[in-house]
């Protein structure tokens, strides 16, 4: 009898867990997508926590590019994201023009895009011409691995989804 409880027991925390990711998941996706008027990069400049992204883009020479494309998808690396990196990679990667641009468009995929619609795992390219990876944790949308918000930001020309890593791609892009 005890047996029975405890896998009823085990039975029921699954479900509940299942059912809280599902929540978390319809929740996620219900949020509704913020409009902006203006570009991309206007949006990014008008959110404190992205300043480090701005920063960046500039140094890269690819605000007229993020300003002017049309119909494309920003994950956008907040401030603690940048600081995450350690030293040697973020060093490294401002010391080269060639190898911060390419980080930087790797962050950027073609398309209005939104991650929130995927329940299975989907590969996108990107315009570095490296692919990233939807997928669900937990019931939250992640792009390789960084937590995808789940308030998507729509521009004039494109959509910005706040993420909590820097993407980084492939070791063998970077040699």
């Amino acid at each position: 009898m005890l047996k029975k409880s405890i896998l009823a027991a085990g039975i029921t925390m699954g479900l509940a867990a299942g059912t809280a990711q599902a929540n978390v998941f319809a929740d996620c996706v219900a949020t509704p997508i913020i409009e902006f008027e203006g570009s991309i990069v206007d949006a990014a400049v008008a959110t404190p926590e992205l300043s480090t992204l701005v920063t960046a883009v500039t140094a890269a020479g690819l605000v007229d590019t993020l300003a002017s494309a049309n119909n494309i998808t920003v994950f956008a690396p907040t401030d603690n994201a940048f600081a995450a990196l350690e030293g040697p990679i973020l060093d490294t990667v401002l010391a080269s023009q060639e190898l911060l641009t390419g980080v930087l468009t790797y962050h950027v995929a073609p398309g209005i895009q939104d991650p929130r619609r995927w329940i299975k795992s989907v590969r996108r390219e990107t315009l570095s011409g490296e692919s990233v990876f939807y997928h669900f944790k937990d019931g939250a949308p992640m792009v390789n691995g960084a937590s995808i918000d789940c308030q998507g930001v729509r521009t004039d020309n494109g959509i910005v989804w706040v993420i909590d890593s820097v993407l980084m791609p492939p070791l063998r892009w970077m040699m």
